[in-house]
């Protein structure tokens, strides 16, 4: 027969950004357990609010299934000593089933004996099981923080009130810091009471009847409906924020949907100043126009019911003027501060202790960009706002609106720097630089924007790795990885001319002047190393075999929109319609790249040739040559690969006629430095002999 089993722990309100991993985990760990303990069942659910956590487990069986298996230990050899007695081995296997050497057995396997054990068991009634398991259940869980309180030695993310613990209909006794299991929960904390849950099947509804929605899907769904309900009515577009609705989703039990407004006169300050004190200080959801502009509504979420829904939007709209007039009177106070006093304040805030203050960070980020934009030959109309940009690109850190909304960076930089006069493109780089600021974020939209940002990141990597930070396995606290990335993606997004070998010596360049900590060498190699990881989930992310990704990364990755288009040509010759007689090209190569391996000089002597095939492949190679290095570096794989291919009938007629390794040590040197000669240039698009076929 089969039993629903229903474990709740009510707690005081859990912090919002805990109680979605806390769920998953009390439901993974039950699963576990059940697995664990050979207990059959049809479905775990996992529910949650800010004051529980629960889990309901369907058609769950009875006792626990029998055992009766089979465990196979030693070979005889070595179950046996020579007087034939068990030996050590063969009685720590026995110990480890759980049986008596006695009923240890030999049987064969593959012509070789070994000893076997049968072990069998009947399963334990499940009631018998649930106390203790359910115990080790919630004692296992972790949470990014814990709590003690009373005199109790036990953690947990919030001190426990109530247990409900139901099988079938009978509770399962156990106890918790004091809290004995029973059949009562608790209610919405004013609106509901505590009802009494006679059958784990009734949770749901019982708790729906006491104002509480467990069910998270559900009741992420209410609030979503609601809100695109009055969006429909009112005729505006909410901006519904993914983690702002996963916040809102646990501070609710109940929830239901209200709006206010606010005073137009505020307005006048940055939309993105009054979204983020609404989103951030009181977590509402802000109401734009159909064109992207804001409104001056809210819209918010209340834990309860719709009694005095106007009482509860007037206070919200109460709170909210005063947070409004907080940002409002930042944002004034800001304005009396000039760029330059504010670039002198930077000195003052340190950035790193091995790497100075933030204003020797921005005279860096200034000295790289300069290098940038020399290297990639901006004119000078963008070289003066590179540099304009990159001396102001962090003055608005030191403005009370960052203070306030670290969050701002950048976004305050621009209104300020546009309001103090700068010219539009530096403006806007400022709050470019930043960009792309998370995984999905666009590149910097203009190249002034696109360089200094580029300035910023590799400035930030350089000057970790040269104090010794580098990031190993999951730990990155400089966001080291994310900062890579970003240079890869504005490189590929601006198609810039940059090798990223002379990004690295521009930085590193900078960095020696206040002197290095570890050998040049060494940080370079580092940073090859770091980058290579990221490009190769560049590709691996658009889809590239991770074949083509190996071959292609052999050749080198140091022109990162070249690499990208070696990869994009291969993947479509490797699987596309003429596989076939691509693979028969690919083959050639190999077999030339091969044996010029063995080559030991690069110097070709014609004269030396004996054979009209190697005359042939040597001259077509000549002839194919410069079409060939041309189409490489304008970027043209295909035409490049195209060139090359014409070869492969003159390489077959090569290894058909020719022998490499002459015994005449003159020649045999001159035909692997003719194959030398293309074995370079077909190293130049990938190493094929990667490619799996």
């Amino acid at each position: 027969m089969a039993r629903d089993l229903l474990l709740e722990i009510g707690l005081e309100e859990v912090p919002a950004r805990f109680v979605r991993g806390a769920m998953n985990q009390l439901k993974e760990k039950t699963e576990k357990w059940l697995t664990d303990s050979r207990i059959a069942y049809e479905e775990v659910r996992a529910y949650a609010t800010p004051r529980r956590l629960a889990v309901l487990v369907t058609a769950m069986a009875d006792k626990q299934s029998d055992i009766n298996e089979e465990a196979k230990g030693p070979a005889r050899k070595i179950a046996k000593d020579e007087q034939g007695n068990w030996s050590k081995a063969a009685l720590g296997f026995a110990r480890s089933q759980g049986v008596d050497p006695e009923q240890l057995y030999f049987q064969e396997l593959a012509g070789v004996e070994y000893v076997y054990a049968k072990k069998s068991s009947v399963g334990a009634a499940t009631g018998d099981l649930l106390a203790e398991g359910l115990t080790s259940i919630i004692t296992s869980m972790s949470f990014p923080k814990n709590m003690r309180w009373g005199s109790y030695d036990m953690r947990f993310v919030r001190p426990i009130r109530w247990l409900v613990a139901l099988f079938g209909g009978e509770v399962i006794p156990f106890e918790l810091a004091a809290v004995q299991t029973g059949k009562q929960s608790r209610g919405h904390r004013f609106l509901g009471e505590d009802t009494t849950i006679n059958h784990p099947s009734e949770y749901v509804e019982l708790l729906r009847a006491q104002h509480v929605i467990v069910d998270v899907a559900e009741r992420e769904q209410l609030i979503v409906d609601q809100i695109q309900s009055l969006a429909s009515d009112k005729g505006w577009d909410i901006a519904i924020k993914e983690d702002l609705l996963e916040e809102v989703l646990f501070l609710v039990e109940y929830p239901n949907v209200l709006a206010g407004g606010f005073d137009p006169s505020f307005l006048h300050i940055p939309q993105e100043v009054l979204i983020t004190s609404m989103r951030e200080h009181q977590r509402y959801f802000p109401v734009l126009d159909q064109a992207g502009a804001l409104l001056p509504y809210f819209v918010t979420v209340r834990n309860g019911d719709r009694r005095s829904i106007d009482l509860v939007a007037k206070g919200n709209e109460k709170v909210l003027r005063a947070r409004l007039s907080d940002a409002k009177f930042f944002y004034e106070e800001d304005h009396k501060l000039t760029i330059e006093h504010a670039l002198s304040k930077l000195e003052n805030i340190v950035y790193h202790e091995e790497l100075g203050s933030v204003a020797d960070k921005v005279r860096r980020i200034r000295a790289t960009a300069d290098a940038i934009g020399k290297l990639i030959q901006v004119d000078d109309a963008a070289a003066g706002d590179i540099s304009r940009a990159a001396d102001i690109c962090k003055f608005d850190l030191v403005s009370q609106m960052v203070y306030e909304f670290p969050e701002l960076q950048g976004i305050m930089g621009e209104d300020y720097a546009r309001k103090a006069g700068e010219k539009e493109a530096v403006a806007k780089a400022i709050n470019e630089h930043y960009q792309p600021r998370f995984a999905g974020d666009r590149a910097p939209s203009e190249l002034t924007g696109a360089i200094v940002s580029l300035a910023d990141k590799i400035d930030t990597i350089v000057g970790c790795f040269s104090i010794g930070i580098v990031p190993t396995g999951s730990q990155d606290p400089y966001a080291l990885r994310r900062q890579a990335a970003g240079i890869v993606q504005i490189i590929l997004a601006h198609g810039l001319q940059l090798p990223l070998g002379e990004l690295y010596d521009a930085a590193l360049s900078v960095h020696e002047s206040r002197g290095l900590e570890r050998d040049a060498q060494d940080i370079r190699k580092d940073l090859a190393d770091f980058f290579t990881l990221r490009v190769k989930n560049v590709l691996s992310e658009q889809g590239v075999r991770y074949d083509v990704v190996d071959a292609v990364m052999a050749a080198g990755i140091d022109n990162l929109g070249l690499a990208i288009e070696r990869a994009t040509v291969i993947q479509v010759q490797a699987a596309g319609e003429e596989r076939a007689e691509f693979k028969l090209v690919v083959e050639q190569f190999n077999r030339v790249s091969n044996l010029a391996a063995k080559a030991t000089t690069a110097e070709v002597d014609p004269a030396l040739f004996t054979e009209k095939a190697e005359t042939e492949l040597y001259e077509q190679w000549l002839k194919q040559h410069g079409t060939y290095l041309a189409a490489v570096q304008q970027g043209d794989i295909a035409l490049a690969l195209q060139t090359l291919t014409t070869l492969k009938a003159y390489i077959h007629a090569y290894f058909d006629s020719v022998m490499v390794m002459s015994p005449d040590e003159a020649i045999r040197a001159n035909r692997l430095a003719a194959l030398a000669l293309i074995a370079a240039d077909i190293a130049l698009i990938a190493d094929f002999s990667k490619l799996v076929w």
